[in-house]
């Protein structure tokens, strides 16, 4: 039976299963808001939370921060909150000029650079994940922003189905020792197996993924992870989910996931491109309740007469040939 070890957790098969709870961008630029999604994920239950990393001026290019992108003007008040609580402003002072002579001139660029936390941010985070007793970690996208969360000791790394392919940052993902859970969407066989030859002799866990946002139901392909598991065997295989819906990740643990990420969000109509896709407070806690019922409901699948069936077998089994 595959296990890996993230914290002091046991991740695998007959485990508890380990459930990442993805706060991703949906804080939208406020640590506020991070904390209270903290808050969500700690009190029902979930294993980790997790975030997104980027060195914006490595993942985009000039043309795309550049382009125009309206977006909610919440945003911009984040920002301005953070400079005033972390003296740090996420704009550059020629964006804060622009926006100064006209405040809807936002560009793309404005706002990754909005729903991306620095140094101050994090160690705020940081502190209070370990306050809650929680484990939280984030995505890398690319060789600097891994470096930047080495600093904080996270306990394994989250690398995204956009990244399955970037060999550079998957071989230095796998100097540092962690633990890596690998989402699979996007890919196909052959690019997860060199993903996981890139990563040989790190614990790795994989996640079955279909990256569009939401997923329709169809698409899922759930038995994709039975695939995983004969492809893998000596590797643990979750999902990672982007649905409507609370129901299809409970059926991915009853088909044999061990792991489970999905998105989290304060309410799904916020702005914000991931929120639709991501469980509200509600859906959360039904996600987290039913998964704890599947466990306990599944057993060990060996067939027998329970305890408290012997009562019910003396009084109603009239004939017993055998």
């Amino acid at each position: 039976m595959p296990k890996i070890e993230i914290g002091d957790r046991v991740v695998g098969s007959g485990e508890p299963t380990f459930v990442i709870a993805e706060i991703g961008i949906n804080h939208n630029g406020s640590v506020t808001i991070a904390k209270q999604l903290i808050d969500l994920a700690v009190a029902h239950g979930c294993q980790a939370v997790k975030f997104q990393k980027r060195t914006i001026e490595t993942v985009y290019s000039p043309e795309e921060l550049a382009k125009d992108r309206a977006f909610d003007d919440s945003f911009i008040v984040h920002a301005g909150e953070r400079m005033e609580r972390y003296g740090v402003d996420p704009l550059p002072p020629d964006a804060r000029a622009r926006l100064g002579k006209k405040p809807d001139n936002t560009t793309n660029g404005d706002l990754k650079r909005i729903l991306e936390f620095g140094l101050a941010e994090y160690r705020d985070i940081d502190t209070y994940c370990k306050e809650k007793g929680i484990m939280w970690t984030a995505s890398p996208w690319d060789e600097a922003s891994l470096a930047f969360l080495e600093t904080f000791n996270v306990p394994f790394y989250k690398v995204g189905s956009a990244s399955l392919t970037d060999a550079g940052l998957l071989k230095t993902i796998k100097k540092t020792g962690k633990p890596v859970v690998l989402s699979t969407g996007m890919s196909t066989m052959e690019q997860v197996h060199k993903a996981v030859d890139l990563l040989k002799g790190s614990p790795v866990a994989l996640l079955h993924c279909v990256s569009t946002y939401p997923a329709k139901d169809e698409e899922l392909n759930l038995r994709a992870m039975e695939a995983l598991c004969r492809e893998f065997p000596n590797i643990p295989v979750g999902y990672s989910g982007h649905e409507n819906g609370s129901t299809l990740a409970v059926c991915a643990v009853a088909l044999g996931a061990c792991i489970v990420e999905r998105h989290i969000t304060l309410d799904r109509t916020l702005p914000g491109s991931d929120q639709a896709a991501s469980l509200e407070p509600f859906r959360l806690a039904l996600m987290m309740v039913n998964v704890r019922r599947l466990e306990r409901a599944l057993g060990d699948g060996v067939k027998r007469v329970m305890p408290t069936e012997q009562p019910i077998l003396e009084k109603l089994r009239r004939v017993k040939d055998f």
